[in-house]
């Protein structure tokens, strides 16, 4: 089974936060988490896939960037987009489409909007998603706080499904690159 990992919007400002926003919910562990993944999927030649948000820093500069803490391979792609979700607008469906790539592990920032419309698109789009339960991370809002957030998204989308393409929650420590998906089938 191809696949890849999709890394969205782990950028320098999004996770350090700025003068208007706060840092992201256990920032260093997401971090770790992040390159632990990565590094893993380096081991199995699963190639890996950032993309980035133009809003974040205005588009420029280290704010914008990758964070400094995370290892970027040098072979890695790169999407930036405009919207919330991963896929509106980038070439990422059919870049995806063209590597015939059936099965995606998905992270990074922010857990109520761009991670949950990619794992949700994804499914539409006939790929098995794996959300890294303990790589994806979020601020607070006036109603929720981050943990309730990311527990809710976790719970959520475990096991949501679009009839034959579904999403599975799972732990960085685990082995991501081999899905389970046939096994809730």
């Amino acid at each position: 089974m191809k696949q890849i990992l999709l890394i969205i919007d782990a950028q320098q400002e999004l996770i350090e936060g700025n003068q208007e926003q706060v840092a992201v919910f256990k920032k260093e562990q997401l971090i770790t988490n992040i390159n632990l993944v990565i590094e893993k999927a380096s081991e199995f030649n699963v190639p890996i896939v950032f993309v980035r948000d133009l809003s974040v820093a205005e588009g420029k500069g280290k704010g914008f960037q990758v964070h400094e803490k995370i290892a970027v391979p040098k072979d890695t792609t790169f999407f930036d987009k405009t919207a919330m979700n991963s896929f509106h607008g980038t070439g990422l469906l059919n870049y995806l489409k063209s590597q015939a790539i059936e099965h995606i592990i998905v992270m990074g920032c922010a857990t109520q909007y761009c991670i949950d419309s990619a794992v949700r698109t994804a499914t539409i789009n006939g790929l098995d998603v794996t959300l890294v339960e303990n790589g994806h991370s979020t601020i607070g809002s006036a109603v929720l706080s981050a943990e309730q957030i990311i527990k809710h998204h976790n719970e959520t989308l475990h096991r949501h499904d679009n009839v034959e393409n579904f999403s599975i929650v799972r732990n960085a420590e685990e082995d991501l690159f081999y899905p389970t998906h046939n096994i809730y089938r």
